[in-house]
């Protein structure tokens, strides 16, 4: 059995927010656990398996 950890940091690396998942599941289910929570920023880092429209368009929502 494995996890996958979904984290939002700070500009330091300091966790904010984290919602943990089953390895198996795709990225975007923690993705949309956090992207109505997330602070307000200037820009994001993530990695490939967060790209999808939905998601920059949420962004670009905020």
């Amino acid at each position: 059995m494995n996890a996958k950890l979904h984290a939002v940091t700070d500009s330091l690396g300091r966790t904010i927010r984290f919602f943990t998942s089953a390895g198996q599941v795709i990225d975007y289910t923690g993705a949309k656990a956090l992207v109505n929570n997330l602070p307000s920023a200037n820009w994001l880092l993530g990695d490939r398996g967060y790209d999808a429209d939905w998601f920059r368009e949420a962004f670009n929502d905020r």
